[in-house]
């Protein structure tokens, strides 16, 4: 029997216990029949004064990742979604693999994510040098950058707005946003990338298109329109930017 509300597909959505970004901008971008099934990975919203305290938060991640992949997976989904970005870039393109396959293997669900959306984005726009805003401390820069450029990208600018805690990334404005895309764009520059799914950057993302006339693409943007395209699911959505009402 088919589920009477997610009967085209059953996403199980991962994100950290501190994320308030991810759940309500996926439920707006989603199309009648598909249903969005949250899983928190519980960890503690620490200080991030420095590059020790983000690494650390990586950490924390990665520890409680799998038992909040298994609560979810009595739901029986259709598709693992992965509402974290930095994991997904830490360590370069080899480790972003190795995740996947993990991941894929324990669950037996496909999987997508921010890094995989990202670059699958940026292709089909046949972008190669990048502006990139974070809410990194500047190890989470780095580890970005490495993982572009591994992917055959350039990356000439890139904002880390350094955020004191995971629950006050959510709290950066719209305002601060667009000065961070005016930052890092430039006339080289091809496209524009958002990443840090607790930024709540995807409705800008599509105004910002239309003053740039670029794509600009924020992640839970990319992530949602991977995963919904990976499911074939080809609903176009309006106010998200090209990439979900074009592409």
């Amino acid at each position: 029997m088919t589920d009477s509300l997610g009967y085209r597909a059953k996403f199980a959505v991962l994100i950290p216990s501190t994320n308030t970004s991810v759940q309500p901008e996926f439920d707006a971008m989603r199309p009648t029949g598909v249903t969005n099934h949250i899983s928190r990975i519980q960890i503690p919203n620490i200080p991030l004064r420095d590059d020790a305290d983000f690494s650390e938060l990586i950490r924390l991640i990665q520890a409680a990742q799998i038992t909040a992949v298994d609560s979810v997976m009595s739901c029986e989904p259709d598709r693992l979604v992965l509402g974290i970005s930095a994991e997904t870039f830490w360590d370069g393109l080899g480790a972003s693999r190795a995740l996947k396959a993990e991941l894929e293997d324990h669950t037996g669900l496909p999987v997508s994510m921010g890094s995989d959306a990202c670059q699958a984005a940026l292709r089909l726009y046949g972008a190669r040098r990048l502006g990139v805003v974070t809410p990194y401390q500047p190890v989470g820069d780095r580890t970005v950058v490495r993982f572009f450029e591994e992917c055959g990208f350039e990356v000439p600018r890139i904002v880390g707005l350094k955020c004191e805690s995971p629950v006050a990334i959510a709290h950066v404005s719209e305002a601060r946003l667009a000065e961070a895309v005016r930052e890092v764009d430039a006339p080289d520059v091809d496209a524009i990338v958002q990443v840090g799914t607790n930024l709540a950057m995807a409705r800008l993302a599509g105004f910002a298109e239309t003053w740039l006339g670029k794509p600009v693409l924020a992640i839970n943007t990319a992530i949602y329109w991977h995963s919904l395209r990976s499911a074939g699911i080809e609903d176009r959505r309006d106010g998200w930017g090209s990439l979900l009402s074009t592409h």
